[in-house]
């Protein structure tokens, strides 16, 4: 909430003339792994004054919701993706020099996996505060899904109201998908929830409340800002007001869709996933999430006609599977999986990427081929980490796993 990768002063981009990329990261004890609620320390320190933003060249550091949290993101929109990995990798090696004085290193994957929320959440205590109290007070935001969520963002630029229809029309056909190739959260409370993704699961209900915020997580049907406007954002302004009479709450940021609209900087931030446990990782799926839909945007699969026609109620219902299954999940919708040109009755999510990746892949740099060739061979990062615990959740087994990921963060490798 602190800020936007995408964030450009006046400026607007065309479609896929720059993207914006925030990686965010938990802190946590060295020794211990639990959480450890340092980001204002640390953002204090390297800024000289407590501050919620520091500028490191093409690098931004932020804070989130709870202070275990710290966000990198380019800082505002990166022309290229090349290099990015290399520029988050090494801006993650300095936050862990600072986090070395307190005894203390970045974590990566989605979410703590024995983190208690409801005892050990500490809010960012500084500037925006009224804003993280008054959500506190609407949702309570001591929850797995609200404090206790690490994920990748990507920010993509849309120049006007033809390119935000088809851009929107092209990632809402993409998001059921991101959890088969992104799952890093098959823990929670110290032992697994039988969900490749609990850090959508649990986000899904964050704000049940209030059920306009978040919808279906898949956007709904709208192709322009008038409509966006009538059918996302208005029932959002009207269903707070009761709980914000004061106004303090943005209908940009109230909006938890899978993917929200910003108008007011003329992008499309996609949200639905996990951290994975380095920058290569992130920045490959990245890179061939970019790749997808500029294929989908420029025709490539179906027609934009036909990518407007595909209701939130049935992209829900793929997404749902892969959250729960991650890439072992079974799409059972033909039309689905024609629409992407595969002409079978079923298939995994596994199989599905196998197929997309083999149109796109050619587009892909060296490193992100083979990341994600590693991704389809080896399965999700959440697969990953079930297949490494071997069964045993005891706490001193969380911690071998655990801490050979954080290392595997400092070092940009993969797991």
């Amino acid at each position: 909430m602190t800020g936007n990768a995408m964030n450009s002063k006046e400026k607007r981009y065309a479609l896929f003339e720059v993207t914006g990329v925030e990686l965010e990261y938990m802190i946590v004890d060295a020794d211990t792994l639990d959480v450890k609620p340092l980001c204002d320390a640390i953002m204090k320190e390297v800024a000289g004054e407590m501050a919620s933003e520091y500028e490191n060249g093409g690098i931004a550091w932020s804070n989130e919701l709870v202070n275990h949290v710290l966000e990198l993101k380019t800082n505002g929109p990166a022309i290229s993706l090349k290099g990015l990995s290399s520029s988050f990798f090494e801006n993650v090696q300095a936050i862990n020099r600072l986090l070395s004085k307190h005894k203390a290193v970045l974590m990566p994957t989605g979410a703590h996996p024995w983190m208690d929320p409801f005892t050990e959440t500490v809010l960012w205590p500084h500037e925006n505060n009224e804003i993280y109290a008054l959500y506190n007070r609407i949702f309570d935001c001591r929850g797995h899904g609200w404090s206790n969520l690490q994920s990748t963002h990507i920010n993509l630029p849309f120049g006007n109201d033809a390119e935000f229809g088809r851009l929107h029309a092209a990632i809402r056909l993409l998001l059921p998908l991101l959890p088969a190739i992104a799952a890093s959260t098959p823990l929670l409370d110290g032992r697994p929830t039988g969900f490749s993704d609990s850090r959508l699961e649990t986000y899904r209900f964050n704000q049940r409340k209030i059920p306009s915020i978040a919808g279906q997580i898949i956007p709904e049907a709208v192709f322009s800002e008038a409509e966006y406007h009538r059918v996302i954002f208005n029932p959002i302004i009207k269903d707070i007001r009761p709980y914000d009479e004061a106004g303090v709450l943005s209908h940009h940021f109230l909006n938890s869709r899978g993917a929200i609209a910003r108008f007011d900087r003329g992008a499309v931030e996609i949200r639905l996933l996990d951290i994975q446990e380095s920058s290569k990782a992130d920045l490959a799926i990245v890179e061939l999430i970019v790749a997808v839909l500029q294929n989908m945007v420029g025709g490539r699969f179906i027609s934009y006609c036909q990518q407007q026609e595909w209701p939130e109620e049935l992209l829900f219902d793929i997404l749902q599977a892969n959250i729960v299954g991650g890439e072992k999940a079974l799409i059972a919708n033909r039309s689905y999986l024609q629409m992407w040109g595969l002409d079978k009755p079923s298939a995994t999510g596994s199989e599905l990427w196998k197929h997309i990746f083999g149109q796109v892949k050619e587009v892909l740099s060296e490193e992100s081929r083979a990341v994600i060739e590693h991704i389809l061979e080896e399965g999700t990062l959440s697969t990953r980490i079930l297949n490494a615990l071997e069964g045993d959740f005891s706490r001193a087994n969380l911690r071998q796993v655990y801490g050979r990921l954080s290392g595997v963060l400092n070092n940009n490798e993969l797991f």
